[in-house]
């Protein structure tokens, strides 16, 4: 298995967004915000804000984090991207609590294009009794992290012709090995049972790369990566 490049790591794409503000630094960095706004935005309904300024405190929060100056203070030798993240929502919220609300937020920035028209419709589930609203955050975070995951795994089968071959099999990424329909699966996909298996460890395992690439991006160092693979997985099992 090949070892992640910390060289780029979602830490150095926001302290080159805090050198010099770069074009593709900025980039990254929105890509990022469309990836993982759900996780914060459900954060700030769970402290208590209507709908409407959930979303309006999110878009406020990804804002001024595109901002150059408000990363001065990131430091991955601190921790976590997510408890980063995190710190900084509250601190926004902190920051928007004592101005009142007089001033319209964004200080006139271009909004970040944030799917946030469905943000009540995912919200709507979340239990009544909900856990602590950071601890939510954590659940949240595993689960848009594994969706980046699998879209990334998707695009990859897809871009080589294999779309159907990943439709079929990726039921096999959950659940034992040995509960598995190998057998209907190779009727469907007109192979033996030996070749589906083997596509489907293949898969699998794949699967277990780009987990691993992703994490590495939001840790400081290569040795924080297991423990927070375990710790997401649990976080993810939690959240369905």
């Amino acid at each position: 298995m090949r070892q992640p490049a910390f060289l780029t790591t979602h830490w150095s794409v926001v302290l080159a967004a805090n050198r010099a503000n770069p074009t593709r630094a900025r980039e990254a960095l929105e890509r990022l915000c469309r990836t993982y706004w759900y996780p914060l935005y459900a954060y700030v309904r769970l402290r208590g804000h209507s709908p409407e300024d959930a979303k309006d405190l999110t878009q406020e929060f990804f804002a001024r984090l595109l901002a150059a100056h408000s990363l001065a203070h990131a430091d991955p030798n601190r921790g976590k991207f997510r408890s980063f993240l995190l710190g900084a929502m509250n601190h926004c919220l902190a920051d928007e609590a004592a101005k009142g609300r007089a001033q319209k937020r964004g200080g006139g920035r271009a909004p970040i294009p944030l799917d946030l028209i469905d943000a009540e419709q995912r919200f709507e589930p979340e239990p009544t009794d909900a856990a602590a609203p950071d601890q939510a955050f954590d659940r949240h975070w595993a689960t848009a992290l594994l969706s980046e995951v699998l879209a990334r795994l998707e695009t990859e089968y897809r871009r080589e012709g294999k779309a159907e071959l990943f439709d079929a099999l990726r039921q096999t990424l959950v659940g034992a090995r040995e509960s598995q329909p190998y057998a209907l699966l190779a009727r469907q996909l007109g192979l033996n049972d030996g070749a589906v298996r083997t596509a489907a460890h293949r898969l699998r395992k794949r699967y277990r790369e780009l987990i691993r690439d992703e994490v590495a991006n939001t840790v400081s160092s290569p040795a924080e990566i297991d423990d927070e693979i375990r710790y997401l997985f649990r976080m993810s099992a939690a959240n369905r």
